[in-house]
């Protein structure tokens, strides 16, 4: 008897770390809308070529992982997180800069999402082009549009993509 109480003592620390995870946070109301594109979708470019974005959780269920891919073109990702009662993002843009953007916290019905400039990292003059505005329509559960807003030189220049889920 003692010889197992001992082994049992001496393997717990070891197995009590493996057990069941919490649950998952899939479904976690301070996403809002944005908890119900985890998975595939298929869309176009503001050009009309074709391209491709994910969605997967990471961090245990804090954070949305968005992953951008097109032909020929590196992979952006875009990063999502609840903070302060807000949403916030931070998008690794293939301009080689990281702008950081704001939402308030939507109602998981809600039909956009606007996010707005915070900060950025990696951009020499404020001026050089970088992503500055994000909004989110959401037609219905197998559609949405991402207008991204460039500013370059003072200027905003709108970038559209269109998005339906892959089944």
């Amino acid at each position: 008897m003692k010889w197992f109480i001992t082994l049992f003592l001496a393997w717990s620390p070891l197995v009590i770390p493996l057990q069941a995870s919490p649950a998952d946070h899939s479904t976690a109301p301070t996403f809002g809308p944005l908890a119900l594109l985890v998975g595939e979708w298929q869309g176009k470019d503001p050009e009309g070529k074709p391209m491709a974005v994910s969605y997967q959780w990471t961090g245990g269920g804090t954070s949305l992982v968005e992953t951008m891919t097109k032909a020929q073109t590196p992979v952006m990702m875009t990063m999502y997180h609840a903070d302060k009662g807000g949403l916030m993002l931070t998008h690794y843009c293939k301009l080689g800069n990281q702008p950081r953007m704001r939402a308030d916290v939507p109602d998981s019905d809600a039909k956009t999402l606007a996010f707005h400039f915070v900060d950025i990292t990696n951009l020499a003059n404020p001026t050089d082009p970088h992503m500055h505005k994000v909004s989110f329509h959401f037609q219905d559960h197998d559609h949405f549009t991402q207008e991204w807003m460039l500013s370059k030189d003072g200027k905003e220049l709108p970038h559209r993509f269109e998005f339906t889920r892959v089944k």
